[in-house]
């Protein structure tokens, strides 16, 4: 088995795990959650925006661990973290217990992705890296997909599939202490450099990032709420929009071979626009069901193609600093979805949920509005070169 194939599957497999189950899988089964433990939307919102909190924190501190101690040994932690966060879930007896569980396994994703991108910057050939990174970020889509049939095969029984999740959270981190390289360095110990500098480019990512991250959680956060407010489906049917977002999904492990063919600034503005056309159709109320399940099918799309493009945009910039690199574009989609849960949930409780789509669905077009600059490139490596 080839370096790329060995961590190229096992972080497909992590990436499955902590975004799609331990991250992700929360909008999915919250209607159920709500019905059994009987809290507002508003409260949903916060719970959902201190899992991404929780991830914006992680992944600070996983890039800096990751450069010191190796991606091996944090993304165990990762999948560990996300075993427990999940195991908590399925055994939680309040609100404020599901709260505290939720962003536990919301800091797994954090933990998660930085080791990911340093295994494969230790391990996978040049000319393989972004295909490798971005077929990694699409197991985010694998884990989303596979979330819709347990829903779908247990119904309400929510509690039984996050002990089934946390039992494959803790199988993917045995399967990352074997395959993924200890160090980064024949095995020694680096230290870590820090927060990079802030240049033009990087400055354009987060700004990009943020306002996507934003848009996204219209969908992430309340898409089972969306379906049921508009459509009267319950857990089970809500898990076939699950199913069509991670399925399209998978569309994004192209990211790195479509940006290098047609550029990064061109991919990105073709799915933001997918990005914003998929909050309209699912969430306003001229809605059916066929629409809804098109619409999810071009969120997954759009989404997981966005974050491979924001990974290869990071990586790039930072190209002596992949997990760092990543850690500036995820971290700031992070921080856009911990923004937006909450003010979704603001806005479809206190004025409407048409009010909310609406406004969710026009951010998704301004990140469009900034551009990766190659040269801007050029002018670091010089300024690196000639001091």
């Amino acid at each position: 088995m080839t370096p790329a194939i060995r961590v190229g599957a096992t972080g497909f497999g992590l990436i499955a795990v902590c975004y799609g189950f331990a991250r992700f899988a929360f909008g999915l089964f919250l209607p159920q959650m709500r019905a059994d433990l009987e809290f507002s939307s508003t409260l949903a919102g916060v719970i959902s925006g201190g899992a991404f909190a929780a991830y914006c924190v992680a992944i600070i501190i996983s890039a800096r661990l990751s450069e010191r101690f190796g991606p091996r040994a944090v993304a165990v932690c990762a999948a560990a973290i996300a075993a427990a966060g999940l195991f908590g879930i399925a055994l939680c007896s309040s609100s404020a217990w599901l709260a505290f569980f939720v962003v536990l396994a919301g800091t797994s994703t954090g933990l998660a992705s930085p080791p990911m991108a340093d295994a494969v910057s230790h391990a996978v050939a040049p000319a393989r890296r972004d295909l490798t990174n971005t077929v990694i970020n699409a197991g985010t889509s694998a884990g989303v997909g596979l979330s819709g049939p347990f829903a779908l095969a247990l119904g309400d029984d929510w509690r039984l599939v996050f002990m089934i999740f946390a039992g494959t959270a803790f199988a993917l981190g045995m399967a990352a202490f074997a395959a993924l390289p200890a160090a980064k360095t024949g095995g020694a110990r680096t230290r870590s450099q820090g927060l990079p500098r802030l240049h033009p480019n990087l400055a354009r990512l987060i700004a990009a990032a943020f306002l996507m991250g934003t848009a996204s959680t219209a969908l992430w956060s309340f898409g089972g709420e969306i379906a049921q407010a508009r459509l009267d489906w319950s857990t089970g049917r809500i898990g076939m929009l699950w199913i069509a977002i991670g399925t399209a999904g998978i569309v994004g492990a192209s990211a790195g071979w479509l940006t290098t063919r047609l550029g990064i600034n061109t991919v990105h503005r073709i799915f933001l626009v997918a990005l914003t056309a998929s909050i309209a159709i699912t969430g306003l109320s001229f809605t059916t069901p066929r629409l809804t399940l098109i619409g999810g099918a071009l969120f997954g799309a759009a989404y997981v193609m966005l974050t491979g493009v924001y990974l290869v945009w990071g990586t790039k910039t930072l190209p002596n600093r992949p997990g760092t690199g990543l850690m500036v574009g995820f971290l700031t989609i992070a921080v856009g979805q911990t923004a937006g849960a909450p003010l979704f949930g603001l806005l479809m409780s206190q004025i409407s949920l048409q009010t909310a789509v609406f406004v969710f669905a026009g951010l998704g077009l301004a990140p469009g509005f900034f551009l990766f600059r190659p040269a801007a490139d050029s002018k670091i490596a010089c300024r690196k070169r000639f001091g």
